[in-house]
């Protein structure tokens, strides 16, 4: 959350703000926290393994550890929790491909004034290639591996038989709801080089065998098959209104009578589109790094479902704390027989009217 800012004061305290995620940043490039693993270091020790200097190395490690990234104890430094396992390049939870993408965002955002003049992407000119959609991909499996769960615990699919993930990228959300719902069967729809990457994470994943892959261009192609539930993830901010509405109405003609198309994204909430902070600061991200993306207010969401033929637009709630981004689950149904199939609202006290 961003506080609003009205004193000379509170605007250099919000220019300030990027000294620690530097510091942060700092650590990572260093690979610090992958060094110091699970041992116990004095200051000097660490410093010669890192090969920088003590001082620095005494400077930065202070404000780790004043920040809760390292454990300090007189001279002698250790990994928080954290460091030791998600930031740690040995350990099975590493976070990788995510930590590389936000390390490449600190230079990518300092070129913000080069897209705001121009209104197109960084690097608008060099193609999209498969290494580089591989990277993004795994980024954002370890995105999220923890989150998806949540959702899929709070989702109730009922007696939906098959779910199209589209633009699923590494099938994260896939593999979650078929962990969630034994009966349930899968597709992962997007590129050929990120479904590569969802058939390595799923290799391993006791739903692999419910669980298949689509590759498609449905912001261009129509979408083979039926389904009873559509699940449209952090895929809305990429594309433009005009792209939106026709995906949309491709999504109306994938799913059966009745059947849910439920949305995910950084939806703005206000009548001006301001707020959540959150989702207006992720549409500079869609500056930088795509050619139409924005992020969009619940209402025009809406509005372009009911002129694809959705009815029954309504938010689900979430409970505080699981979600990923503040309100920003949305469900519409195609037209047909009401599913037997309802949103677990327990442990949230939202319940908005329905637009």
């Amino acid at each position: 959350m961003i506080n609003r800012i009205s004193t000379f004061n509170e605007f250099r305290d919000a220019i300030s703000a990027y000294r620690l995620p530097r510091v942060l940043l700092a650590a990572l490039e260093m690979d610090l926290f992958t060094v110091v693993g699970d041992r116990t270091w004095s200051l000097t020790a660490l410093a010669k393994k890192l090969k920088v200097s003590e001082r620095g190395l005494g400077i930065l490690c202070r404000n780790l550890a004043a920040a809760g990234m390292l454990y300090k104890k007189g001279s002698v430094y250790r990994n928080s929790k954290l460091g030791a396992t998600a930031l740690n390049a040995n350990h099975p939870t590493y976070r990788g491909g995510y930590l590389h993408l936000i390390r490449s965002h600190w230079t990518d955002w300092i070129r913000l004034a080069e897209s705001i003049q121009s209104g197109l992407p960084l690097d608008h000119d060099v193609p999209d290639g498969p290494d580089h959609r591989r990277q993004f991909t795994w980024a954002m499996h370890h995105r999220t591996v923890e989150i998806a769960p949540e959702i899929a615990g709070h989702l109730h699919l009922g007696h939906a038989q098959n779910l199209l993930d589209l633009g699923g990228g590494p099938g994260t959300y896939a593999l979650a709801f078929l962990a969630k719902n034994p009966r349930l069967r899968a597709t992962v729809c997007d590129r050929v080089a990120a479904l590569e990457v969802a058939k390595e994470i799923a290799s391993t994943h006791k739903a692999r065998e419910r669980l298949s892959y689509l590759p498609l261009d449905f912001s261009q192609e129509p979408i083979p098959g039926t389904y009873d539930v559509v699940w449209y993830s952090n895929v809305l901010h990429i594309y433009s209104p005009k792209t939106n509405q026709a995906i949309f109405r491709r999504v109306r003609a994938a799913l059966k009578p009745g059947g849910r198309f439920i949305i995910q994204d950084a939806f703005l909430h206000d009548r001006e589109g301001l707020y959540p902070t959150e989702a207006s600061l992720f549409a500079l991200s869609m500056l930088l790094f795509t050619e139409q993306g924005d992020t969009y207010t619940v209402n025009e969401t809406a509005k372009w479902l009911k002129q694809a033929g959705f009815v029954r637009i309504k938010p689900v709630p979430i409970r505080k704390g699981t979600e990923d981004w503040e309100d920003g689950i949305w469900e519409a149904s195609a037209p047909g027989p009401r599913p037997r199939m309802i949103a677990n609202q327990k442990g949230s006290s939202r319940n908005r009217k329905a637009h």
